[in-house]
């Protein structure tokens, strides 16, 4: 299963990447809202784990577009 992971808190991003990563997930990780819009496009994900939070586009909006 491949999931997009949004967290701009770093250190809590690489812990949940290790930990979702170590139970079989597939993982991409970004840190911005303007990012996670770019991958979503790209990509293809079964699961989106998403920060409200975000700099540059907050997870709302990320998740209205």
């Amino acid at each position: 299963m491949k999931l997009l992971l949004v967290e701009d808190e770093k250190a809590l991003s690489r812990a949940l990447v290790t930990i979702l990563e170590r139970n079989n997930y597939s993982v991409d990780a970004v840190f911005d809202g303007e990012e996670a819009v770019e991958y979503i496009e790209n990509d293809r994900y079964d699961g989106i784990i998403l920060d409200i939070m975000l700099p540059r586009i907050d997870g709302l909006t990320v998740l209205k577009k």
